[in-house]
């Protein structure tokens, strides 16, 4: 067998009873003017300087936990959606799970590319088994009328997106409350980028993981410059607090992090490096 035919491993993180796996599907791009606080130049250098072949490339994560007799999916990513990701489907099979293996969906939050593989090109649920879990701030946002009216052009778009989603998943959809969603597995409320927008914590045997959906888009930009929010967040102030406030606890705690666009390796360390912040992939 060729090295071409060779597939390169699932990024995979052991955490105590929980088996954690990274699943890409595929990315999507943007540019880089859509990031406020910094100049695009400087942006593009802090790109290039981190290796990053196409600087406007954000990859799209999912992540799939496995332990205690449940098989969880956080996020689903775009599902081709806006020509964005669509490739979920056929890295769950290289994980070994099947649609119909997945019991458990938790969401982050609701933009078209964490809610896109949801659905089929029939509008049918991919994942017709599983209990799909939302932040109540989340939902309440997508549904409201006055929101979905003052939106325009594909804000709009993605407002209908969340709402056929809801009704694909109304006879297995559950709002989260505070704290455990399920045993070993708690919700870290992180809004600004969505007003539901939420991170999940993972805790086994002494370990700790902290999934914490889109706290950056570009990770080689907004993790060494924590004021710097993009154009897809609703609340880009409030963004930039959750950021900085969450990258302060990961460096000082030093948790596993892992995020939709972390990029393809999946899991990562922050470190402190002045007033900002590094990372190096972990797994």
């Amino acid at each position: 067998m060729n090295a071409s035919t060779i597939e390169r491993a699932l990024p995979t993180l052991q955490i105590g009873d929980f088996q954690i796996q990274a699943i890409s599907d595929g990315h999507l791009t943007a540019s880089l003017d859509l990031l406020s606080h910094i100049d695009p130049a400087n942006a593009m250098r802090l790109q290039l300087q981190a290796g990053v072949n196409d600087p406007s490339l954000i990859h799209i994560n999912c992540y799939l936990v496995r332990g205690r007799g449940r098989t969880i999916l956080i996020d689903a990513g775009a599902g081709g959606i806006n020509g964005w990701g669509g490739e979920l489907r056929v890295n769950l099979l290289r994980a070994g799970v099947r649609p119909t293996d997945v019991d458990t969906i938790l969401l982050t939050h609701a933009h078209p590319d964490h809610i896109g593989g949801l659905l089929d090109a029939q509008g049918d649920p991919v994942f017709p088994n599983a209990e799909l879990l939302i932040p109540p701030r989340e939902l309440s946002f997508w549904e409201d009328d006055g929101n979905l009216a003052r939106s325009v052009d594909r804000g709009r778009g993605n407002f209908l997106l969340a709402r056929q989603v809801f009704v694909g998943y109304r006879h297995r959809l559950r709002l989260l409350a505070e704290g455990d969603v399920l045993p070993g597995i708690s919700i870290v409320p992180l809004p600004g980028h969505t007003p539901g927008h939420t991170g999940y914590r993972v805790d086994s045997a002494g370990r700790t993981a902290l999934i914490w959906g889109d706290i950056v888009h570009f990770p080689h930009i907004q993790i060494a410059r924590p004021d710097v929010s993009i154009a897809f967040d609703q609340d880009a102030q409030r963004a930039a607090a959750a950021r900085s406030t969450l990258l302060d606890m990961v460096s000082t705690d030093r948790l596993i992090v892992a995020g939709m666009h972390l990029g393809e390796m999946g899991f990562a360390r922050i470190q402190r490096i002045g007033r900002g912040y590094a990372f190096t992939y972990a797994g």
